[in-house]
């Protein structure tokens, strides 16, 4: 039985040890995306503005398909640490950076491939345009060590080092501002410095991701290539990120229609939309750090095989993201309007914004069971449970979609939305049971 000395109890101080680095960490991206904005804003041409928003867009884009590495990495390394086996631990970090830096290099390879398909979904003016691929072709040279990170943050969240994951945001998003000011306002670089910028950053951030996990990468058994090589385990490591992979472009492909079938509905309700998702976002945000405390907490009760503190795990875990949603929903109800008012100036747009609120107070609430059944899941690498439930719960948006729309129009599409969000998380409940049952094996 785990006592309150075990650094495993499964505590409501551990669950918060965890959850709020990365909720610190969650408040940084935003502000970093906004002196981006200003610092180019300086520039007296809207053209600067759109094509970093349209660069920036593009390559996030492609870096959060490989989202899949550090989830499948948080997993597979807490199981491992759950059960004992530190030399696994260490291997799993160096095949995470492998990853990372090879999809990296095959981005920089396909660069043209991507530029002209980015270019050709979003359709610019040549000024716009021609800015965008100077502002792509500085930044793709640095996805190496963006993409590598991602494997980094899961190895050490699963070590429950998120107080790490903190200082290598903060790092990165310190030299990013820090480069923006200087290369723009400083030495007039425009588009091009906004690129530099964030490329020294995330190299940078990769240097300091290394150096925060010197230890395990002096162990000689992350150099142990016949481990690290291993094909039973990266066959393992494949299946299990190709599912996430499916379920997150599945996600994507959810939430940028939600987008694109707003617009058919006028500019005021795709602007009003926009405004609004900036809700689900900092919802999202918010629920994020309770959701990897389960990811790190259930992955090492699962590969100890202990279902006891596994279910505490997803219990505890759960219970701060319910008490989170129910303030943030509340804190919709009294203050949206206001913060309506601060995110948009138009009263055409705000007017709008405001038919749809009532659905905001109801997206954290609507949000948790699914981000914290995907932070169990990811955690016990139950990988084709997340798929195929995301296959069903997108089918019932797309269907939700076809059923609504035309007599709800937007408010059918909100609906669209919420209810997707309640089938994931209803589908995978369903799932948790088999969930158990495999731990006790």
């Amino acid at each position: 039985m785990a006592t309150m000395a075990d650094p495993d109890a499964v505590t409501h101080r551990r669950v918060l040890r965890i959850a709020i680095p990365i909720l610190l960490s969650n408040v940084t991206v935003p502000i970093l995306g906004a002196v981006d904005t200003g610092v180019v804003g300086q520039i007296p041409a809207a053209e600067p503005i759109a094509a970093v928003g349209i660069g920036s867009i593009v390559l996030t884009a492609i870096y959060w398909i490989f989202g899949f590495l550090r989830m499948g990495t948080v997993g597979l390394t807490a199981q491992a640490a759950g059960s004992g086996d530190r030399a696994e631990v260490s291997a799993l970090l160096t095949r995470a950076l492998m990853v990372g830096l090879g999809g990296g290099l095959v981005m920089i390879v396909a660069q043209w491939l991507i530029f002209a398909a980015a270019m050709a979904v979003s359709p610019a003016s040549p000024e716009v345009e021609a800015l965008a691929r100077d502002y792509m072709a500085i930044r793709i040279w640095s996805a190496p060590g963006a993409i590598a990170i991602f494997g980094m943050t899961g190895w050490l969240i699963a070590q429950e080092r998120t107080r790490a994951v903190l200082v290598l945001q903060l790092w990165m998003n310190a030299i990013n501002v820090v480069l923006d000011v200087v290369f723009v306002l400083g030495m007039g670089w425009g588009v091009s410095g906004v690129a530099l910028a964030t490329f020294i950053a995330e190299w940078s951030g990769f240097a300091m991701g290394l150096w925060l996990c010197r230890e395990t990468l002096r162990d000689a058994a992350a150099r142990n290539w016949a481990r690290v090589f291993d094909r039973v385990r990266l066959k393992r490591m494949a299946l299990l990120n190709s599912d996430i992979l499916i379920r997150s472009l599945l996600l994507e492909s959810v939430l940028v229609s939600f987008l694109l079938v707003g617009g058919r509905f006028g500019d005021v309700t795709l602007a009003a939309n926009q405004v609004l998702m900036q809700f689900l976002m900092i919802a999202a945000y918010a629920l994020d750090g309770f959701a990897f405390s389960a990811e790190a907490m259930v992955g090492r009760a699962y590969g100890a095989g202990r279902v006891d503190s596994l279910r505490r795990s997803a219990l505890l875990t759960s219970y701060w993201a319910v008490g989170i949603s129910v303030l943030l929903s509340l804190a919709v109800a009294v203050a949206g309007p206001q913060i309506i008012a601060l995110m948009a100036t138009d009263e055409g747009v705000r007017t709008e914004a405001a038919r749809y609120l009532p659905w905001m107070i109801a997206v954290p609430i609507a949000q948790v069971p699914a981000m914290m059944f995907d932070g169990i899941f990811i955690g016990a690498t139950r990988s084709r449970d997340m798929r195929n439930m995301m296959i069903l719960s997108a089918g019932l948006y797309f269907a939700c979609l076809l059923v609504l729309l035309g007599p709800l129009e937007n408010h059918g599409l909100w609906i669209a939305m919420l209810l997707s969000f309640l089938a994931r998380g209803g589908t995978l409940a369903l799932r948790y049971p088999a969930l158990e049952r495999s731990a006790a094996r």
